[in-house]
């Protein structure tokens, strides 16, 4: 891992020296992972050079070539697929490896991880560090996993694919489709593997509406969005992704739960009460408050606001900002102006992305 970072950061510095003067280079992502890959290949060399000769000292003993390093003997199809395996070793919590990947390969800073695991920033630094501790204590081997031993390292993959989707699908349309792209070549990696195909429909279901959610710089909520907007090549695709998850295994698991949920919300007339009636399913597969959350919206969709707002105010998400921004819409549907705009106002203060704050200024603005 530290060879890996090493590595890469000198191949930026390169970059920073060179790309001004010599100008961009036709392929500068290839460019960057050569360059890295050499500087870690001269230092790996330059290593067991050392070793060898220090061995020759020792006792009259031929030293190894070089020439026999083994860069890549993955069946995996993407390289960036394939460093994602490799960070998700089974020997950490899935919660680290998870951070460390995101860290690592996501593209996400400190920051952004903290804000997926709604925990604080100081809290996932301790946890990252932690984390590379004991890679190194224990001497986890940072190597491609073989074959057979890539299920055991899926949820875990899972997980980091969705978390970079999420963070990068306000805003980052590119990210987005890097990780729709990893979710792809995980379908053909482990076609049996029925989560698999659920993330893949999820991440399409969701990127159909990208163009409908936020129009002119405002955020359009998903009741009012013009569905003329929704790509309806990525719902159809997103379906049979979801109908070939449903086949494989008819006991959903939370990726399938959240497909089928968005399939939902993809038609014309969203059926609420089945959506809310799925989000209870989700909930108790995963334990999780944001899930709780999202029930809580559809709750309140489906006609009973009074009830959602009962659910929500259960709920120990702390600073979480979607938490108090549907708050403060229940607040606003009830007809409680002052405490409608006290929560607003708090999430005004939450927000962290520029249509989030017009549209609740907007909100605020009408109360």
């Amino acid at each position: 891992m530290d060879l890996a970072e090493e590595a890469a950061q000198e191949a930026f510095a390169i970059a920073a020296e060179r790309w001004p003067r010599d100008g961009l280079p036709q392929h500068p992502v290839a460019w960057l992972v050569a360059t890295g890959r050499n500087r870690a290949i001269d230092r790996v060399r330059r290593e067991r050079t050392l070793e060898d000769k220090t061995r020759l000292l020792e006792a009259d003993q031929p030293a190894a070539t070089m020439d026999e390093l083994d860069l890549d003997d993955s069946t995996i199809p993407d390289e960036r697929l394939e460093l994602i395996f490799t960070c998700c070793h089974p020997a950490l919590a899935v919660d680290a490896q998870v951070a460390l990947t995101l860290r690592a390969l996501g593209g996400l800073t400190t920051g952004e991880i903290a804000l997926a695991f709604l925990v604080s920033e100081q809290t996932m630094k301790r946890r990252l560090s932690r984390a590379k501790a004991k890679i190194k204590a224990t001497a986890i081997p940072f190597a491609v996993p073989a074959d057979r031993l890539l299920p055991d390292r899926l949820a875990a993959v899972l997980a980091v694919v969705y978390l970079i989707f999420n963070q990068a699908y306000p805003d980052r349309g590119d990210l987005a489709a890097n990780a729709i792209g990893l979710g792809r070549l995980l379908a053909e990696l482990m076609a049996d593997e029925p989560e698999v195909y659920g993330l893949l429909a999820l991440m399409l279901l969701h990127d159909s509406r990208r163009e409908a959610r936020v129009v002119d710089g405002q955020l359009v909520p998903l009741a009012e969005q013009d569905r003329s907007r929704h790509d309806r090549a990525k719902v159809e695709a997103g379906r049979a992704a979801l109908e070939r998850a449903l086949a494989l295994r008819p006991a959903a698991g939370p990726y399938v739960l959240q497909a089928a949920i968005a399939s939902l919300q993809a038609e014309e007339e969203v059926e609420w009460d089945e959506v809310a009636v799925l989000y209870e399913r989700l909930e108790r597969v995963t334990g999780s408050p944001v899930v709780a959350l999202n029930r809580a919206v559809a709750v309140a969709e489906a006609g009973a606001p009074e009830r959602a707002l009962e659910l929500v105010d259960s709920l120990e998400l702390g600073d979480y900002r979607y938490l108090h921004s549907t708050r403060a819409e229940l607040l606003r549907r009830l007809g409680r102006q002052e405490e409608a705009r006290a929560a607003f106002e708090h999430a005004l203060r939450l927000a962290a992305t520029d249509p989030e704050r017009r549209f609740l200024a907007r909100r605020l603005a009408g109360l």
